[in-house]
């Protein structure tokens, strides 16, 4: 037990989970309209609920119990049974730790799919989902990946979650886009983002908490956690450099919402690699994510006309596999004898390991989150009504305004009450 590295796992994850809360919940929920703010709200925090007690009571066992056939998890920490105060494994701090900063990696992964299915997916549909996708698509392949399964055995390097957090997420997400289908208004007349101070707040906070999402995979406080720290900053710099040059060269003005989504775009690029390559190469990694994932914004999503309301798949998606291909050119066993030489260095074949990884994942991702839709289907609708999709999920779900404004003539004083607020009487209005 090192209580230096027990100190260092409490602290990320912390940072995790105010990267999850507020920070993942504001980012989404100020890109949205006003009327569903909450809604988005709520389907991280649902998320983040329910996927903790899943973890507790199997998923984590799934993950990272006994290895059966390269396949699953055995049973071993079943409701959590062993799971206390002396290291697991190899580790020098507490077990309860780890399998919680892993709880958090599995909540937040969920989580990020539900800004593809914004401002139309049912809430109870969104719960249920939650626990079928992390049980039978996450779980799984966190075990192939992190806990001794068979791409592990096969070579791939995943430092923090390029392949089991982004690419599962980004390609759940445009899947469960194009089953839902898209919003009543799009694309023409979806409306525009209600906030986007609410947009730049939650960005940061994911920006402070990726450090410890990156950083804390190192498992310990020491040298390779500095080194993904400063990777995963540097990327994320890179990566708003690189979009707002895009926006400045081609619309002569650079945005807040575009810089911001390169900083975003680097850090999900260098997510795999934080812990195998050198701070230039991270820098690499992270700016070329920028234009590449900007292109899936733009250019690939207009082609085809989903509705990924939020970009999960363009960033997420697109950012994840061009982050665990580049792991395969920039890894460098100088900078940590764990991992492997890539491309550069001498090594082609971990580029082709890296390329399977990927390739696994958008197939899993793809026809899990498929089955397990239509499987909810057969027994209710996904989406929710064209009237309360109008309205906004906010007052049709969850029956509160994200901003309640005085009835006009009452006293600032005299606030109304919540049962004040009838569903069908209360207007919803819309300020750009």
């Amino acid at each position: 037990m090192d209580t230096g590295d027990t100190a260092w796992l409490l602290v990320a994850t912390t940072v995790v989970l105010f990267m999850f809360l507020p920070g993942l919940a504001l980012f989404y929920s100020g890109l949205l309209s006003r009327k569903n703010v909450l809604s988005t709200i709520m389907q991280s925090t649902g998320s983040l609920i329910v996927v903790s007690i899943v973890w507790v009571l199997w998923g984590h066992t799934l993950t990272f119990g006994t290895d059966q056939f390269g396949i699953i998890g055995g049973l071993d920490f079943l409701f959590f049974e062993g799971v206390g105060m002396d290291p697991f494994s190899t580790l020098t701090f507490p077990h309860l730790i780890f399998a919680i900063f892993q709880a958090l990696f599995a909540a937040i992964t969920v989580a990020l799919i539900s800004g593809a299915v914004a401002e139309r997916i049912k809430f109870s549909v969104w719960i249920v989902f939650s626990i079928f996708w992390v049980t039978f698509i996450y779980t799984p392949f966190a075990h192939w990946v992190w806990g001794g399964g068979w791409l592990f055995k096969l070579g791939g390097l995943d430092f923090a979650g390029g392949t089991v957090v982004h690419i599962l997420s980004g390609v759940s997400a445009i899947t469960a886009a194009i089953v839902l289908g898209p919003r009543k208004l799009f694309p023409g007349k979806t409306l525009p983002p209600h906030n986007i101070v609410f947009f730049f707040i939650g960005a940061m906070c994911l920006w402070f908490g990726w450090m410890g999402f990156n950083g804390g995979s190192a498992l310990a406080a020491g040298g390779l956690a500095t080194l993904a720290f400063a990777n995963t900053h540097m990327a994320a710099c890179a990566g708003g450099a690189g979009w707002a040059l895009i926006e400045w060269i081609f619309h002569k003005k650079p945005t807040l919402v575009g810089t911001v989504t390169g900083i975003i775009a680097g850090l999900v690029a260098i997510t795999p690699a934080a812990g195998f390559v050198s701070v230039l190469s991270a820098m690499a990694i992270g700016g070329s994510a920028s234009f590449v994932c900007y292109w899936a914004v733009n250019t690939l999503k207009a082609k085809f006309k989903y509705d990924d309301a939020l970009d999960v798949f363009g960033i997420h998606g697109v950012g994840g596999i061009w982050g665990a291909l580049l792991t395969g050119v920039f890894a460098s066993k100088e900078v940590n004898p764990a991992g492997n030489n890539g491309l550069l260095y001498g090594n082609p074949s971990q580029l082709v390991i890296q390329a399977i990884d990927i390739l696994i994942a958008i197939g899993w991702a793809a026809a899990g989150t498929l089955v397990i839709l239509k499987t909810i289907q057969l027994f209710t609708t996904l989406r929710v009504p064209a009237e309360e999709e109008e309205a906004g999920l906010d007052i049709s779900h969850h029956g509160e305004h994200a901003y309640n404004e005085l009835e006009s003539g009452r006293s600032e004083m005299a606030a109304p009450s919540f049962a004040s607020f009838e569903i069908e009487k209360s207007p919803i209005t819309q300020t750009n």
